[in-house]
C-alpha cells in the first residue's frame, strides 16, 4: 500500500497479534490504536472508511466513527454465515455497503437488510504459476512417472505442532512417492524431516508444485482453495485444543469446514477433524483421492467456477469509488 502512495498513519504489522493471552497482554496498545484512529477519522472526516476483515477491531472502530457521518464499506465481512448469525444484523445497522469474497456469504446479510455484493474472489487472479508443468518437473528433477504429494501444514506454530506429526507419519506409508513441503518464511526451523523422503522447498514455489502434484495433505484454510484452483485435491485436516473444539461445536453451524466443499455444498474433499487426524486415516483418504482423481478434479473445477471471473480487485475498487461518491447510496 505504501508503494502505491498510501499514507500509513499506523502499520498493521506492529499490531499483528494472535491468541487470547497475547491479546490480553497487548490490550492497552490495541485500545490506544483504536483511540488514535478514531481521532484521525474525526479530524479528517474521510469520504469513506473501508474495513477489511479483522472484525473484532474494525467493528469497534466503525461503531465509534459512525456518529461522525462517515460512510462505511466492509470488504470481507464477519463470517455470520458460519457462526454468530446475529452479527449480520448488527453490522448491517453500521455499514452502508458490504462486499463478500464468497457467494455463500450473501443470504445471511441480505436477510439482515444489508446492501451486499459478491464481485468475485481475488484468488482467481493471484493463484498463478511461474513455470509450465514441464519446466517445474525439470526444475525439481521429477520424472513423468513419479507421483508427487504436497504437505501443507500451515504457517502457525500451533497448527504445525498439532498437524505436522501425523502428516510426517503418513509419508512412511508411501515410500515410492515424491513428497514436497513448501515452507513459509520463519517456519523451516520448526520442521524436522530427518530420515523421511520429504524435500522442503521455498513457499514461493508452492503454486508451481500444486500445478504438477497429484494430491496434497493440507491444514484447512485458504491454501486448500488455492490448491483447488490449480486442480489439486487435498486431504484436509484440522485440529485444535479440546476446549476450543468444544466451544466451536456449540457456536459453529456448518456441514463442511474446507472452502471447496462449502462452495460445492458437497464433500468433494475428505475432511479429518480432531481424533480422526491419524496417519492411518490420512493414508486411506490419500489413496482414495489418487484412485478417483479425475472425478474429484472435475468437481473441484465446478466449485471454483462459483468464485467468479478474473478482475475481482478492479471491480471492488470501482465499487469503493462509487460508494465514496454517493453513487451507490
Amino acid at each position: 500500500m505504501a508503494q502505491e502512495g498510501v499514507k500509513l498513519v499506523r502499520n498493521f504489522k506492529n499490531y499483528n497479534i494472535m491468541g487470547v493471552v497475547e491479546v490480553l497482554k497487548n490490550l492497552r496498545k490495541i485500545f490506544r490504536l483504536l483511540d488514535d484512529l478514531t481521532e484521525i477519522i474525526r479530524s479528517e472526516r474521510p469520504d469513506l472508511l473501508v474495513l477489511i476483515d479483522y472484525p473484532d477491531f474494525n467493528w469497534r472502530l466503525a461503531r465509534r466513527v459512525k456518529k461522525f457521518g462517515v460512510k462505511i464499506l466492509s470488504y470481507v465481512p464477519p463470517s455470520a454465515w458460519a457462526w454468530r448469525k446475529g452479527r449480520a444484523k448488527d453490522c448491517a445497522a453500521i455499514a452502508d455497503v458490504f462486499i463478500a469474497i464468497f457467494p455463500f456469504e450473501l443470504p445471511v446479510y441480505q436477510s439482515a437488510g444489508a446492501k451486499i455484493f459478491f464481485l468475485g474472489n481475488p484468488l482467481v487472479d493471484t493463484v498463478k504459476t511461474s513455470m509450465s508443468k514441464a519446466e517445474t518437473r525439470k526444475f525439481f528433477k521429477i520424472n513423468e512417472s513419479e507421483q508427487v504429494i504436497l504437505l501443507m501444514p500451515g504457517s502457525r506454530k500451533q497448527e504445525i505442532k498439532l498437524l505436522l506429526p501425523p502428516m510426517l507419519e503418513t509419508v512412511k506409508f508411501f515410500p515410492e512417492k515424491r513428497f514436497f513441503l513448501p515452507a513459509a518464511d520463519g517456519i523451516s526451523n520448526l520442521i524436522d524431516v530427518k530420515g523421511l523422503n520429504i524435500e522442503i522447498v521455498e513457499s514461493k514455489r508452492r503454486y508451481d508444485l500444486m500445478n504438477i502434484a497429484d494430491a496434497a495433505i493440507a491444514t484447512s484454510g485458504t491454501v486448500v482453495l488455492e490448491a483447488a484452483l490449480l486442480n489439486l485435491p487435498c486431504v484436509v485436516l484440522y485440529k485444535m485444543n479440546s476446549l476450543n473444539f468444544l466451544i466451536g461445536k456449540l457456536l459453529v453451524d456448518i456441514k463442511f469446514f474446507s472452502l471447496p466443499n462449502i462452495l460445492a455444498d458437497e464433500g468433494i474433499l475428505p475432511e479429518l477433524l480432531q481424533d480422526d487426524v491419524t496417519p492411518q486415516r490420512i493414508s486411506a483418504e490419500l489413496t482414495n483421492i489418487l484412485d478417483n482423481r479425475p472425478l474429484i478434479v472435475k468437481k473441484l473445477q465446478s466449485a471454483c467456477e462459483k468464485l467468479g471471473k478474473s478482475g475481482a480487485a478492479a471491480r471492488v475498487a470501482k465499487k469503493i469509488l462509487e460508494t465514496a461518491r454517493n453513487e451507490e447510496l
